[in-house]
């Protein structure tokens, strides 16, 4: 069974559990202890810590989650009563394609049975592992990664943390259909992989965008299936992490914010926290970065691609020889605008007619602009 790849909780967490209130969150969840395996039967969100820093160069450390598990423990749950489980860690196989291996079959078997896990890793690397995990459920995925770099590589490298999209985009099967970076650097990225985003009609948001309005990140992450977050991407004064400097960043409230609306995106369904420096300092903000995340899936409220078209407003917009057809949920006031199909595309991408947007799209559209996701999306469709 793919569980059997997971270590239990060691026995110093367990008394630490044992010391907190019966309103903190560590008394409400349950735990993977030895020989005592969580019931899942409802469970909607489980925590998995994966000890494998390989991919960051043999130089890197070992990765320590016990830190942030004390952390996330002692915060108070929000206004919500979610089954959540520790299932524990995936500790380093003898080879890093052991490490990924084990972690594909457990998160595969997890998102059969509907539940999200939240991994907490090392290098980012394991993101590639998290993206197999979709190989058998005959759909197309959409990455969105919280990353101040794009992570390219050279086609013959090696998998490691800042190759792991090269590899995602090369290699069969192909299932990736769109990947948004939100907050990237310009001064970290060859003008050459710029380029290569648009060439590839990928999304990328630089670091000022998202900052001066964190609001235009919500579509991107309401159309996105699994969130890889690197933590280098939030600055390191509001981090704690001073071992990979990073003086410009997302601060504490920003992230937070971006993975609030990674929870209450219907669509998520992995959402991974990726270079850990270990610390007890950093571990205080991936407690509170994980709390937002759940505390978005809360409000969870189950519109397209679940639910019924019957309860929006549908808007339609002449444009040059196009007419752009906008839904506004009535229910949530967000808004959606209509990707029409060809015939040959293939099948797996008939999930995605409806394209998430804001009302600033739909002015747009208005004053005859096309908007730029619309656009996009609607040539990948094409080709």
């Amino acid at each position: 069974m793919e569980f059997d790849f997971l270590q239990p909780l060691d026995g110093e967490l367990l008394q630490f559990v044992e010391a907190l209130s019966p309103q903190q969150l560590g008394s409400k969840i349950a735990l993977h202890a030895h020989k005592d395996f969580p019931d899942l039967s409802r469970v909607k969100i489980v925590l998995l810590g994966v000890l494998e820093n390989r991919g960051n160069g043999p130089e890197a450390g070992k990765v320590d989650v016990s830190h942030f598990r004390k952390e996330f423990y002692s915060l108070f749950p929000g206004n919500w009563h979610i089954e959540i489980a520790d299932l524990g860690n995936i500790v380093q196989g003898d080879t890093i394609s052991d490490t990924y291996y084990a972690l594909e079959k457990i998160t595969a078997t997890l998102i059969k049975r509907k539940i999200i896990p939240i991994v907490i890793g090392g290098s980012q690397d394991l993101t590639y592992a998290l993206y197999r995990a979709y190989d058998n459920l005959e759909q197309m995925v959409n990455l969105v990664a919280i990353d101040s770099r794009f992570d390219f590589g050279k086609e013959v490298q090696e998998l490691t943390a800042n190759s792991y999209l090269t590899k995602m985009i090369i290699e069969e099967p192909n299932n990736l259909f769109n990947y948004s970076n939100v907050g990237y650097q310009t001064y970290f990225n060859a003008q050459e992989e710029i380029d290569l985003i648009e060439k590839l009609f990928f999304d990328a948001y630089r670091l000022g965008e998202i900052s001066s309005n964190s609001s235009i990140a919500e579509p991107v992450f309401r159309d996105a299936d699994m969130v890889s977050l690197d933590l280098t991407s939030v600055k390191s004064c509001d981090s704690g992490n001073f071992a990979t400097f990073a003086p410009n960043g997302f601060n504490g409230k920003e992230i937070c914010s971006l993975s609030r609306y990674a929870g209450i995106s219907d669509k998520v369904s992995i959402f991974g926290i990726f270079n850990h420096n270990n610390t007890a300092n950093e571990a205080m903000l991936i407690a509170e970065i994980v709390w937002y995340f759940i505390e978005g899936f809360h409000y969870r409220s189950n519109e397209y691609p679940f639910g019924s078209r019957e309860n929006y407003i549908k808007y339609i917009v002449p444009i040059d020889d196009e007419e752009l057809v906008f839904y506004k949920s009535d229910v949530s006031d967000r808004w959606w605008i209509e990707i029409p199909f060809v015939s040959n595309v293939n099948n797996k991408l008939k999930r995605n007619t409806l394209l998430p947007c804001t009302y600033e799209d739909y002015l747009g559209a208005c004053d005859q602009e096309i908007p730029e996701r619309w656009w996009k999306t609607q040539r990948k469709n094409i080709i």
